[in-house]
């Protein structure tokens, strides 16, 4: 029997930073989050509240990620993505040959975790799972195609400016921290980048927008904290 909650779904990781980030961005997307930290835990909580996704990482305390897998698969057809810091291809079929449904490899971005779990979703029967654009006053981003545009222009974007912008889009309103944008950035990565190569990007990214820092339309400095995307009231 598959989970019976179907917008609800259990994040399995070690790492409480991980769960953190990813709860937000799947409570934000209109998912229902439950946490476990261990082997152990994750079969108590999956029993407890019988999701319907499981996020489930190879690598945890007490009973691994295989075991866990294998025995949700004993009783659940509940959809799995696997999570996996290992690059070899023999772990990843590890996790697919007990069941899962589809693995990515750590260091991940939260939204190309978020668009993975809709694409399994759909994969598996749930159709209202399609990621809708963000559009924010005449700012839009297509999730779907990696787009972004203003006021119907097309706007070409590195990577990274990609990942800021869609961060403070997804967020309106809401004020980030330098360290919290590292985070989005360059998520579970062991890479070391100072805080303030947040604002070269951001200054490129201004200016990509066509966004006057001193008169800015959409993304303000909070000074001595961070930035964020002003909502489109507060733009005018």
């Amino acid at each position: 029997m598959a989970g019976d909650n179907t917008k609800t779904v259990l994040v399995v990781d070690d790492d409480h930073k991980l769960i953190a980030l990813v709860r937000m961005y799947l409570e934000r997307e209109g998912f229902q989050v439950v946490a476990a930290y261990d082997g152990p835990q994750a079969l108590e909580v999956f029993k407890r509240h019988r999701p319907g996704f499981v996020i489930l990482d190879v690598m945890l305390p007490k009973i691994d990620g295989i075991a866990v897998c294998r025995a949700l698969r004993r009783q659940s057809a509940v959809p799995i993505l696997m999570l996996t810091a290992r690059v070899e291809e023999s772990d990843k079929l590890a996790g697919l040959s007990v069941g899962a449904d589809d693995y990515v490899t750590k260091p991940f971005s939260p939204r190309e975790l978020v668009a993975r779990v809709r694409a399994i979703l759909r994969r598996t029967g749930d159709q209202d799972q399609l990621a809708a654009p963000i559009v924010r006053g005449d700012l839009s981003m297509d999730i779907e195609r990696h787009e972004v545009a203003v006021a119907g222009r097309h706007v070409r974007l590195t990577a990274i400016e990609y990942k800021l912008l869609q961060a403070l889009m997804e967020f309106p309103g809401r004020v980030f921290t330098r360290d919290q944008l590292l985070t989005h950035v360059y998520a579970f990565d062991e890479v070391v980048v100072v805080d303030r190569t947040i604002d070269v990007h951001i200054g490129k990214l201004r200016e990509k927008l066509g966004d006057d820092p001193a008169r800015p339309r959409y993304i303000e400095t909070v000074r001595g904290v961070g930035y964020r995307l002003m909502e489109p009231e507060r733009a005018r």
